[in-house]
């Protein structure tokens, strides 16, 4: 938690200021959902199998109906609707959306291994569209990408043949290529990503000239330069924040923590027998590394810029909390369990189906 907050100290106040509130706003704001985030996790890490697939689909139902009232009532930011406003907390209902929506495909998935004659992975592309067609009616090209990467993962992890998984994959890239022929801003970012040339590439620019600034051991907290400059450097760019003041070691810190993350909780699914547990944990873990991996990549020019938060670092209520309810249940699906509750769930899951 201190890392966490150091590197949104780091890179908030310059932008407080430039946008006329006070300097420390948005880190005042970051610690604010740090407490209740942290009850979220730990309260989800101690819920059943059970109760994480109802929880789920309660999340996903609230999250559904609050993006379809974005459409509607939602303001325009940059050409798209992305948050609503609730009791003057604004709300990014892709956020939470992603974390619940991944649980219930596993459970789909799960369930078409364990009954084959249920149309269960139909029922999982029809839950996929039900999410995707709103973000893309948003638009919100970089969520709707990550979460068919992550419904294709979990696709694949099922035991799905691969002539599904490639034409899925076919799918998606004749998806993006349409977003590029008939969405200005996408098409925008493609061509400055292959042909700097060709458009404004002032914070991708920025963002490596922050890495270079800061070497492998930084300028020291507070003495960086990207961050006055940068529009976006508390939520897209705190990662290139954190290289200029704390150096690339601290990035390569952040980096194998993520891998950590990622690589513990699909080496403990694939220790459980529960094909729930183990399609839901890897898909939750799937979708945090490809989140953090995305973001840096960006911060590295390495892909097309694309505003998608660093986890737990990056400025953003919606998603710290949303993280936090999802990494809970990715311990949730992987801690160790007495061989009496394991028994119990392996007796209930062959009298009655995943309800």
């Amino acid at each position: 938690m201190p890392m966490l907050s150091r590197d949104s100290l780091a890179a908030s106040p310059p932008v407080a200021t430039r946008i006329g509130l006070d300097p420390f706003h948005f880190f005042n704001r970051h610690v604010l959902f740090l407490l209740p985030s942290f009850m979220v996790l730990v309260g989800v890490s101690f819920m059943s199998p059970r109760q994480i697939r109802r929880s789920a689909l309660i999340v996903f139902a609230i999250s559904i109906a609050l993006i379809v009232a974005t459409l509607l009532v939602g303001p325009e930011v940059k050409g798209s609707r992305r948050w609503i406003t609730l009791i003057g907390v604004n709300i990014q209902a892709s956020e939470s959306a992603k974390p619940a929506f991944v649980v219930m495909a596993a459970w789909l998935f799960a369930e078409s291994t364990r009954r084959p004659e249920m149309p269960a992975t139909s029922m999982a592309l029809v839950l996929l569209m039900t999410l995707v067609a709103p973000l893309v009616m948003e638009p919100d090209f970089g969520q709707t990408m990550l979460i068919l990467m992550a419904w294709g993962a979990l696709f694949f992890i099922a035991g799905m043949r691969m002539i599904w998984v490639l034409g899925l994959a076919g799918a998606a890239g004749a998806g993006l290529f349409g977003a590029f022929l008939l969405v200005p801003h996408v098409a925008g970012r493609i061509k400055r990503f292959v042909n700097p040339a060709s458009g404004d590439t002032f914070q991708v620019d920025t963002a490596m000239e922050a890495f270079w600034n800061g070497g492998w051991f930084g300028l020291g907290p507070g003495e960086g330069i990207a961050k006055r400059s940068l529009p976006d450097s508390h939520t897209d760019f705190v990662f290139a924040v954190a290289a200029e003041e704390f150096g690339i070691i601290l990035c390569l810190v952040l980096v194998a923590l993520f891998a950590f993350i990622v690589i513990r909780t699909l080496s403990r699914a694939y220790a459980t027998e529960d094909m729930f547990s183990r399609f839901a944990a890897s898909g939750l873990a799937i979708l945090f590394g490809v989140q953090a991996a995305i973001n840096m990549s960006v911060n590295l020019q390495l892909i097309p810029a694309k505003g998608m938060t660093l986890p737990f670092i990056s400025y953003g209520g919606s998603s710290i909390v949303s993280l936090a309810y999802g990494v809970g249940m990715m311990l949730a699906l992987t801690r160790l369990r007495p061989r009496t509750e394991v028994e119990s769930m392996s007796a209930a899951n062959g009298l009655r189906s995943y309800a």
